[in-house]
């Protein structure tokens, strides 16, 4: 197998022992076909020398890369729509490698669609054709907005005839791999807890503090809660900012490093809507576009609650928690001001900033979508005539827009030079609205066609370049 120097195995999760994970196998599937595989990724991590034989080898028939052990099933717990469930665990994945990127992050491939682990609760392990394409699609999107995010590595279709309740049936089947910080959630915590286990939680503490956030001093429990505070702060921020709906933030789909993963039924905002859902099962919009901020914090409170019998008092991480809601108000004005392409001024001016946009936004409703306005503003006043020129030059008018114009004028452009990439002269952003995501899965499902799939992924490669932002 053709790897590069740049690989650097490093299986880590393995290091805690049997009490955290359990040896499995892939499914034997009737066929591999390759559908996708990120090479920019892979060139990350040293695995872009693979021919297309080797890459189905590694993740479609899960023969272990070099200096990897085989694949485990992690073992966690979690809250579900705020309902505790012990029976949960990898249940249709696992964890197939880990190694450092080049910057020294430790990484890891972890499957979706892999076949049954000991955790599957009688599911099948698989997963759908159309759910790989989705999660495709909605990782490219977030990476290319600057949101933290596991990357879509790897989708093969293995040529099964799946049967779902949500979707027409049968339908074809693939496995997803992805490339994420962590797979290590808050759920992990939890299942030590719930267990009684202090000695699985205080081992999983060091493991989490030495290889994710080793600025923090070994058995400080309130200091790595903060850690995690302040990364899921960040997190949450840039999903706003983004107009992203996860759908279904139970506290088994947040990680400690606040990177965004597992997608299924995510959606974008088409405008702005505080109470806009992505799940059709969310029937009391538990995880609305707007609630996400209280989801993360009331998901921060599980795993504080988790770290307490391990730390010294609850004062510490009663403090930790308590520092949410500055981090996120501090990481939100960030972000808009990222999405804005214009440079902080200071607290007071980078809140107006962020008020007006948002009251410009909510004053125009379903007349003003979501993206275009940080399409069209991006740069801050430079883009006026742009703007103003544009398709939704009439918008910007009456008194949200002069608070929103008066706001912008007073932060100077970031990096104004962004603006010259060719794509700042479409008069359409580059969005992710469902319409447009069942148009490509309808020509897959129908013709077998990929092309407009491809052709939209190097559009937001394209889109990545020209906003670049640092995630």
């Amino acid at each position: 197998m053709l790897v590069s120097p740049a690989y650097r195995p490093e299986p880590r999760f393995i290091d805690l022992g049997p009490d955290y994970s359990d040896e499995v196998k892939s499914a034997d599937f009737p066929q591999t076909t390759l559908r996708f595989r990120n090479d920019r990724a892979a060139a990350e991590v040293g695995l872009e020398g693979l021919t297309d034989a080797e890459w189905i080898a590694a993740f479609g028939r899960f023969q272990p890369l070099p200096g990897q052990p085989g694949p485990i099933a992690m073992r966690y717990h979690g809250h579900q729509f705020r309902q505790y469930n012990p029976d949960l665990g990898d249940g249709r994945g696992f964890l197939a490698a880990q190694m450092r990127d080049a910057n020294g992050r430790l990484l890891d491939l972890g499957t979706k669609g892999s076949g049954q682990t000991p955790w599957s609760r009688n599911g099948d392990g698989r997963l759908t054709l159309k759910g790989g394409v989705r999660e495709i699609l909605a990782a490219a999107m977030l990476e290319a907005l600057g949101v933290p995010t596991s990357r879509a590595f790897s989708l093969i279709e293995t040529g099964e005839a799946l049967e779902r309740g949500d979707e027409p049936s049968p339908t074809r089947s693939a496995v997803l791999v992805r490339l994420s910080h962590s797979h290590v959630r808050f759920g992990t915590f939890q299942r030590a807890a719930y267990l009684g286990r202090t000695d699985q939680t205080e081992a999983l503490l060091e493991h989490v503090r030495s290889l994710y956030h080793p600025q923090i001093a070994p058995g400080d429990a309130p200091g790595l809660l903060r850690a995690v505070v302040e990364a899921s702060a960040r997190l949450t921020a840039r999903w706003i900012a983004a107009g992203f709906v996860h759908g279904v933030l139970n506290t088994d789909n947040l990680n400690v490093t606040g990177e965004s993963f597992d997608y299924g039924p995510w959606r974008f905002l088409p405008h702005y809507d505080p109470a806009f859902t992505a799940a059709y099962f969310d029937q009391t919009g538990l995880y609305a576009f707007a609630r996400q901020p209280e989801a993360v914090f009331w998901n921060l409170t599980q795993l504080a609650g988790a770290l307490k019998p391990v730390a010294d008092g609850p004062e510490g991480l009663t403090e930790a928690l308590n520092s949410f809601g500055p981090a996120y108000i501090r990481e939100l004005r960030a972000a808009f001001l990222m999405r804005l392409g214009v440079l902080s001024l200071g607290e007071a001016a980078d809140q107006r900033l962020l008020d007006a946009a948002l009251a410009l936004l909510r004053e125009n409703g379903e007349a003003m979508r979501w993206e275009p306005l940080f399409f069209d503003w991006f740069g801050g006043f430079a883009s006026s005539a742009r703007a103003l020129s544009g398709p939704r030059g009439k918008l910007y008018q009456g008194e949200a827009f002069d608070a929103f114009r008066f706001a912008l004028m007073e932060h100077e452009p970031d990096r104004i030079e962004r603006l010259e990439h060719p794509m700042f002269a479409a008069r359409e952003p580059e969005e992710m609205l469902i319409d447009e995501v069942e148009t490509i899965w309808s020509a897959i499902a129908a013709d077998d066609d990929w092309s407009p799939l491809n052709a939209k992924l190097a559009r937001l490669e394209a889109a990545r370049t020209a906003w670049g932002f640092r995630a």
